[in-house]
């Protein structure tokens, strides 16, 4: 796909960073400059999201968090005590930029 429409693409979006960070590497092979002459997005928050990041080759990564066990374990043990617990509960998520990378790198839990 990259070499017939490669100068053609300008947004490469990939459902989780993995798929991200193997695109970036394609790219590099084609000889684009992932993260210039393709934006990159990704899904997932990894660090390897944030190395590419931080590296200037991925643009952005919107985090799917997967920390919550806790949270979900609290509102079980909740409903298990007869306690009312809320209908819908949000997962603490956010979007990070490259510009952001460096400095959250060393904070990443996964």
């Amino acid at each position: 796909f990259l070499k017939s429409d490669g100068k053609n693409i300008d947004v490469l979006y990939a459902h989780n960073d993995d798929m991200a960070i193997g695109a970036i590497q394609a790219i590099e092979e084609y000889g684009l400059v992932p993260g210039k002459d393709i934006t990159i997005i990704g899904v997932d928050a990894v660090k390897g999201a944030f190395e590419a990041m931080a590296a200037g080759k991925m643009n952005v990564t919107v985090e799917c968090n997967p920390m919550f066990g806790p949270q979900m374990v609290d509102l079980i043990e909740a409903y298990l005590a007869g306690e009312e617990i809320p209908k819908r509960v949000a997962v603490e998520e956010s979007i990070y930029t490259m510009d952001q990378a460096k400095e959250l790198l060393p904070t990443r839990e996964y």
